[in-house]
């Protein structure tokens, strides 16, 4: 049901504070059940990586431990671009713009953050170039990383309706899916795959969503998750 703002209840501050001040109480609740989660998900066993990727992206053919340029945390957005599309996903797209400037910041905290797609790197780069980012982009096209991280499907599974994404046996759609993957690097130069995360798994990152959350209509996707997204060069006004 699309939310609605007719008839909707109006208090007196002291009645409204009252109000605000019980949401409070969850809110808090919420914020100490996410620092748990968030401290399970540190704790979750790791698998060390143990086959050897190139990719090829603004500095040439880089390995994954190469990728880390010098830190010890990766997080790599696994961005949807098919080899064969001509741009980019626009819904991977909505979230490029919510990262793009933050990866800074991330860097002063021991941490690399890139993004990684099948399509070659000239497409990449062009796509990039129209965006306007400045992150760090590199194609996978030459090695099986999407696969094996379970972020592209070969026709045959498109055709079965059946692939391995996010962790179970589904019908994956199309031959790209969203998701994120964080590794880590030991001082002796092992790398290891810490956490990935896929679908709804990554709305947490979008900080544009954050916001659409606190506000009286929310994200309003009666019509269809995400409806309304284009690329930020495509709204009509």
């Amino acid at each position: 049901m699309t939310p609605t703002l007719k008839n909707h209840k109006i208090v007196s501050k002291k009645d409204w504070i009252k109000a605000r001040k019980q949401l409070l109480i969850k809110e808090k609740q919420f914020t100490r059940l996410r620092d748990e989660l968030s401290q399970q998900r540190r704790d979750l066993p790791w698998k060390a990586v143990d086959k050897e990727y190139i990719f090829t992206g603004p500095n040439g053919k880089q390995t994954l431990t190469e990728l880390f340029d010098g830190r010890s945390q990766l997080i790599v957005y696994h961005f949807m671009f098919d080899p064969s599309w001509d741009a980019g996903c626009e819904h991977c797209s909505f979230w490029a713009d919510n990262f793009n400037g933050i990866i800074t910041h991330l860097n002063h905290h021991d941490v690399t953050m890139i993004v990684v797609s099948r399509a070659p790197y000239s497409k990449l780069a062009a796509y990039k170039k129209r965006m306007g980012w400045d992150f760090k982009w590199v194609s996978s096209s030459d090695t099986d990383f999407n696969f094996d991280y379970h972020v592209s499907f070969k026709p045959e599974e498109l055709a079965k309706k059946k692939g391995f994404y996010n962790f179970k046996m589904q019908d994956p759609w199309v031959s790209e899916r969203e998701g994120a993957s964080v590794y880590y690097k030991d001082p002796t130069g092992n790398v290891f795959h810490t956490y990935s995360t896929y679908a709804r798994g990554i709305d947490l990152v979008n900080t544009a969503y954050n916001y659409l959350d606190l506000t009286p209509k929310g994200r309003d996707e009666s019509r269809g998750n995400q409806f309304w997204i284009r690329r930020h060069d495509e709204y009509e006004s």
